[in-house]
């Protein structure tokens, strides 16, 4: 990795780009130092800090700690994300997006002008939902129809500039934008995480003790990411044949391919799906102060919180982290089945003279990549599980309360690799082009 980052600051053209993305990940941290006009930061922090669930804890993740700081950045590029995600789901149920996105760059184009209006729409309900909520809560120093035009305008205006940020990242920078973006935010407050560990576990205990804590987390957190890499990396391969053909006087084709399922085929996704379920009532009824108490609702809302599983004292709500794997497993089907069509596939191989061995072309084919699918995806769906649930067992059991987890640690890795592949692309073009002038 190391050797990668040396060889590229040697060509111009990729270290100028590494520069570019650098300097926009500082604006990007200034911007989230900023504070919102009109919203009473110090009442807002003693606010959050109240809060025991950790629906909030892994939005000021993403976010950087704009959220709990309130900043012009504090919706970040999530609307943006919500908005990509709609916009890919609706290419598949409405037919005229479906056409706009086989229409090559001109439609792709058409998509992407679409899903930033989306975003902004959606930027301006939820700062909207945030300014009126705030003020009721007595989070706004004056409530009146302009803090709250101001609260949602700000907050609107950062999502849109970040969004912009991301865009830019992608076309004369590193990587892909948006996901730089969301990965910088994660990591900009692991410092503060492991420093809470520290203070925890280590500072004030005896040597041996801080020493044996000291490498237990250090173990947990290389293991976990080790484990993210693998299943990031895995892939089942399905050998494919082609059969020669007659062009002329000369036989052509005949070639051996494979395709790649990879095991993790949904990303972060289902993950990201799940959570958002669960904590979706946890989150308004912490807005609205409901589920307290010992009722019914309050002990409901305790199991979908993740602060609450793998308890020593309340084992029972356990179940929630049950439910939390069950939804994970079922979004990885449903999103990797509006992702990855095999009939087409099927098709597709069958038009261009290719065939799995063993395996008759057509249906046939589509039934037996489906069946190897329907493996893999459970597999990956499993390994997602366990990479999401690792953090949450020890901040459980040990009460190591932090904000990054395995969701967190997915997404930093998989845009780490992403862009290490993506520069080491760039540089085997530049060796071509290179080779070619000479």
């Amino acid at each position: 990795m190391l050797e990668t980052v040396r060889n590229a600051f040697k060509i111009k053209d990729i270290r100028q780009r590494i520069l570019f993305t650098f300097i926009m990940l500082i604006v990007i941290r200034i911007g989230a130092q900023l504070p919102v006009p009109g919203v009473d930061t110090e009442i807002f922090s003693q606010w959050f800090a109240s809060q025991s669930n950790d629906a909030f804890n892994f939005f000021d993740a993403v976010t950087g700690g704009s959220f709990l700081d309130m900043s012009i950045f504090a919706l970040n590029i999530t609307p943006y994300i919500t908005s990509s995600i709609i916009m890919q789901l609706l290419t598949i149920a409405i037919p005229k997006l479906e056409e706009l996105q086989r229409d090559g760059e001109e439609g792709r184009k058409k998509i992407t002008a679409v899903t930033r209006y989306l975003t902004v729409a959606l930027a301006l309900i939820e700062s909207v939902a945030m300014g009126i909520g705030f003020g009721r809560s007595g989070y706004l120093h004056d409530f009146n129809a302009m803090s709250v035009i101001t609260v949602a305008a700000t907050l609107t205006a950062g999502s849109a500039v970040l969004m912009w940020i991301g865009e830019r990242i992608t076309e004369k920078g590193v990587g892909n934008g948006i996901s730089i973006v969301l990965t910088i935010n994660i990591i900009s407050q692991m410092p503060d995480d492991l420093g809470s560990l520290f203070e925890q576990f280590i500072k004030g205990k005896t040597i041996a003790r801080g020493t044996l804590a000291g490498v237990v987390i250090a173990a947990i957190i290389i293991l976990t990411v080790v484990f993210v890499v693998v299943l990031q990396g895995a892939e089942r391969r399905i050998p494919v044949q082609y059969s020669k053909k007659i062009q002329g006087r000369k036989q052509v084709g005949g070639q051996s391919s494979h395709i790649p399922l990879k095991v993790n085929t949904a990303g972060v996704i289902p993950v990201i799906f799940a959570q958002s379920i669960m904590q979706f009532p946890v989150v308004i009824a912490s807005l609205l102060h409901k589920g307290e108490g010992t009722g019914v609702v309050a002990k409901i809302l305790k199991g979908l919180s993740q602060s609450n599983w793998c308890s020593r004292t309340e084992p029972i709500y356990t179940i929630g982290m049950v439910v939390y794997i069950l939804l994970i497993i079922a979004f990885a089907y449903f999103y990797t089945s509006i992702t990855f069509n095999p009939l087409e596939i099927a098709n597709n191989m069958k038009r261009q003279g290719g065939f799995i061995p063993g395996i008759r072309p057509g249906k046939p084919t589509s039934e037996y990549l489906t069946k190897i699918l329907n493996y893999v995806i459970f597999i990956g769906a499993i390994g997602l599980s366990i990479a999401a649930i690792i953090p949450i067992f020890f901040n459980g059991m040990f009460g190591a309360h932090v904000s990054f987890g395995g969701t967190s640690i997915i997404i930093v890795v998989g845009v780490v690799i992403e862009t290490l592949k993506q520069i080491e692309s760039q540089m085997v073009v530049r060796n071509y082009k290179g080779f070619l002038d000479s």
